[in-house]
């Protein structure tokens, strides 16, 4: 069934909570495992109907946030949705209590079991009200991104439509228009500290109620963490400092130098080349096409999957008005249908999301044997390996493309994603010091913001932007605001697609067979255990992430960029 045809209908609260409650009674008074096996199959397919209403939700307002009716049925979701889980912890305390816990964990796994308490220390219904809170406020900081109307040289763009003027090869062209895209968070700054400002004390609040002794605490417990804790976060953040910093700092100097300046300003860090950015050599239609081709060549299982995906209208590709920044892989939960959302605007991300999102979308399409209600997908460092590393796996495919810009494509992505881990670095010390000090001001967020930037990327230079001087990069990090802690994620799994590809240059048969298991145990699996099942090496073990980056460094280093 094609995405257009998928019925919505908001259910009937009362009706829900009537009939789980009932579902829940017979899971409790089960007289045998395999009844009460049978039981809980029942419930999870019952959840997953709610849940299939709020993913459809999610989807079309996000499509198009000005459409009256999704705004109106997003709004009942952000008040709802706390208590329909309310109502599903009853049936999970009951798991949770069951006296044949050995034999639903060898059914719906170990983890499912992990995550169900962890759900069970960080959700009360003493909560409800910072919830609902929380996802208005949300709700909000979307709108409030998704509402920029920038007019530029005669035309009128949002915030994703800004991107290819703010890396064109005229610099004075990209300094104008990163002047124009930083003027809109400027004139909405004190939106934006408000906004914040209410999460941070409305999160401190909901952990302190439930116990814990800070957000930090509580966001660890939130973020399914159950084999690493914040101390070991804190030494890999080290390593980043010792090893990959310095490695970064000398690719900027090299396109620093590439380009013919003493040094490179805010508006030039994503201008790559003197000649251009790599781009697609084509539109939409041109890069989608391709995306076919890239799959159907790849392996047997991609094939069915993109198939599967383009066939059934699973993507929505292209920069609309009022469509919501960003981009995502989200799950349609009682289809069992990836739904892959972007912003196409003409760089070399349009293709990133073909893979990148597609990554996620495949690793689901792998995982759909599994019928418990959140375990499709695993934790999110988890997910972010899948889709990572499927960037690498598809470079023999990028001719087709990038053309004769393919070189300088490749070299651009590897040399990001070492320059991407120190930025999700500040994302995540950031998060830990404003959660540990809730009562700071918005000037201490910001002033803390730019401190981490002077010590992880030294390279930026804001003289000619008040705003960023002052510290508000992080406005348009839409992760800092809604998803707290979701950041440390993206460099961890970072860490193990570069060994992916290492793996894949090595042998590119054992390098799919590994990556093809981890994306078949779906949420079933720890990350640690995943890491395990993908033959990698943890990026949390004493010498990984020196072992990586010397890879990479001697392969970017061995490149004449000049030449590019």
């Amino acid at each position: 069934m094609k995405f257009s045809e998928l019925k919505y209908e908001r259910p009937d609260f009362e009706v829900f909570k009537s009939k789980l409650e009932v579902m829940t009674e017979a899971v409790a008074n089960a007289t045998s495992s395999e009844e009460q096996v049978a039981k809980i199959k029942e419930a999870h397919h019952y959840i997953n109907e709610i849940y299939t209403c709020n993913d459809l939700v999610e989807v079309r307002h996000s499509i198009n946030t000005k459409d009256a009716f999704y705004e109106q049925e997003s709004e009942y979701w952000d008040e709802y949705m706390p208590l329909y889980l309310e109502q599903m912890k009853a049936l999970e305390k009951v798991l949770l209590n069951s006296s044949y816990r050995n034999a639903l964990e060898e059914t719906f796994s170990k983890q499912y079991f992990d995550i169900l308490e962890n759900g069970e220390k960080t959700f009360s219904n003493l909560i409800l009200e910072e919830m609902q809170e929380l996802n208005k406020l949300t709700t909000e900081y979307d709108k409030l991104i998704a509402s920029a109307e920038i007019e530029f040289e005669g035309g009128t763009y949002n915030l994703s439509s800004m991107r290819p003027f703010m890396i064109a090869k005229d610099r004075q062209t990209r300094k104008c228009a990163s002047e124009a895209y930083y003027k809109f968070f400027e004139e909405y700054e004190a939106q934006f500290d408000a906004i914040f400002d209410k999460m941070v004390k409305v999160r401190d609040r909901q952990a302190k109620k439930l116990g814990f002794k800070n957000y930090i605490e509580y966001g660890y417990h939130m973020m399914n963490r159950t084999d690493y804790n914040e101390e070991m976060v804190k030494v890999f953040r080290k390593q980043v400092l010792e090893e990959i910093v310095p490695v970064a700092n000398k690719l900027y100097d090299k396109q620093a130098k590439r380009l013919g300046l003493s040094k490179l300003s805010y508006y030039d860090i994503d201008f790559v080349f003197e000649t251009g950015n790599a781009t697609p050599k084509g539109d939409a239609h041109f890069i989608l096409e391709n995306g076919k081709k890239m799959y159907s060549e790849l392996s047997p299982e991609t094939k069915e999957f993109f198939d599967f995906m383009t066939e059934n209208e699973l993507m929505d590709l292209e920069t609309k008005p009022g469509k919501q920044a960003g981009g995502y892989c989200t799950l349609i939960s009682s289809y069992k249908t990836p739904f892959i959302f972007a912003n196409f605007n003409g760089t070399s991300g349009d293709v990133d999301v073909l893979t990148h999102e597609a990554g996620h979308a495949f690793q689901v399409y792998n995982s759909r044997w599994i019928d418990v209600p959140g375990l499709y997908f695993p934790t999110y460092e988890s997910c972010e390996i899948h889709s990572m590393s499927m960037e690498f796996i598809t470079w023999p495919w990028m001719e087709n493309f990038f053309g004769e810009d393919v070189d300088k494509y490749k070299y651009e992505h590897l040399s990001s994603a070492i320059k991407f881990i120190p930025y999700g670095i500040v994302v995540d010390e950031f998060q830990h010091i404003v959660y540990g000090n809730p009562e700071m001001t918005p000037a201490e967020r910001k002033a803390a913001w730019r401190k981490l930037e002077n010590q992880y990327l030294p390279h930026k230079d804001y003289n000619e932007c008040d705003i960023l001087e002052r510290g508000a990069w992080w406005f348009k990090q839409g992760h800092i605001f809604a998803s707290p802690f979701y950041y440390i994620d993206y460099t961890l799994a970072q860490i193990c697609a570069l060994q992916f590809w290492k793996k894949m240059n090595e042998d590119r048969e054992k390098g799919w067979e590994d990556y093809l298991k981890t994306c078949k145990v779906g949420g079933t699996k720890s990350f640690l255990e995943i890491v395990e099942i993908g033959g990698l090496i943890s990026p949390f073990a004493d010498g990984c992430v020196k072992n990586i980056i010397g890879d990479i460094e001697s392969y970017l280093m061995a490149i004449d960029d000049s030449k590019l």
